[in-house]
């Protein structure tokens, strides 16, 4: 097979960028006409917050289509390098394709440059794909992902947020995005605190989605007749894994045990 010009020519390191010239057709933000009205799956509810010696993210597993459950063991939280991972809020099969591109784009860029982007690199990378969105999303198909990493040089786990016009934020301690995303973030300002352990951050993360899901009718809480549960991911200077289900399972039958004497959960203690 013979391949043409456009493919043997020295040019950016970028995987999208080479996409949008030899097969624009494949990208997630090729135009799809109007789509006002059309039911589509979204999935909500992402989490993460920092904690010493890595950061932690949670994503929910209930998707919904207008006021249906159209999915309750949706994968919300992906690996995206050794040392990242990104959380999707919003029109799933988009943001699922924007991951899978974004991937491809972190692992194009090591294997033409030698070497991986830097953690502030990814997050820009992550930033022009959203932004390359921005048409769909104004025809009501947004993507508005979560990103995490572990700094190797900054030896520290870092968040970053973004709107849909691909603006990046930092966040220092934790973030949520997503319609319970306000929630979320309500539960983790009494819950966070400098210091914490790996378990401590997962512990809150599970509360965290729990109380999104106790005001949020888009975002699930666990189920336990079905036993499913939060997706929760962890990176450490070890890199990226997928915490165990049992372990999740675990803390999230402790989340609701104590939910039964406290409805609006607990308070972390005073400093």
């Amino acid at each position: 097979m013979m391949l043409d010009g456009g493919f043997r020519a020295v040019g950016s390191s970028s995987f999208a960028e080479f996409l949008a010239t030899q097969a624009p057709d494949l990208l997630p933000s090729a135009p799809v006409g109007t789509v006002s009205g059309l039911d589509v799956t979204h999935g909500t509810t992402i989490v993460a917050a920092t904690f010493d010696g890595g950061v932690v993210m949670g994503g929910d597993r209930r998707a919904t289509m207008g006021n249906v459950i159209a999915q309750r063991d949706i994968q919300k939280v992906f690996p995206t390098d050794e040392f990242s991972c990104v959380g999707i809020a919003g029109t799933a099969g988009i943001a699922v394709e924007m991951t899978r591109l974004f991937q491809v784009e972190l692992e194009h860029y090591e294997k033409i440059e030698g070497t991986t982007l830097s953690t502030d690199g990814k997050a820009n990378r992550l930033a022009t794909l959203i932004r390359g969105n921005l048409g769909m999303a104004m025809q009501g198909l947004a993507v508005v992902p979560l990103f995490a990493a572990y700094d190797l040089e900054a030896e520290q786990g870092r968040i970053f947020a973004f709107d849909v016009t691909g603006n990046k934020n930092e966040e220092r301690t934790f973030h949520s995005v997503g319609s319970g995303s306000t929630f979320a973030r309500g539960s983790l300002k009494k819950l966070y605190r400098s210091g914490m352990t790996e378990t401590d951050a997962v512990t809150a993360v599970v509360q965290a989605l729990y109380d999104a899901a106790d005001d949020d009718t888009a975002t699930g809480g666990p189920d336990l007749t079905r036993r499913i549960f939060p997706l929760i991911s962890v990176i450490t200077a070890d890199g990226y894994r997928a915490w165990d289900e049992s372990r999740t399972a675990a803390i999230a039958d402790l989340v609701i045990g104590g939910r039964m004497q406290s409805p609006d959960g607990p308070s972390a203690p005073l400093t």
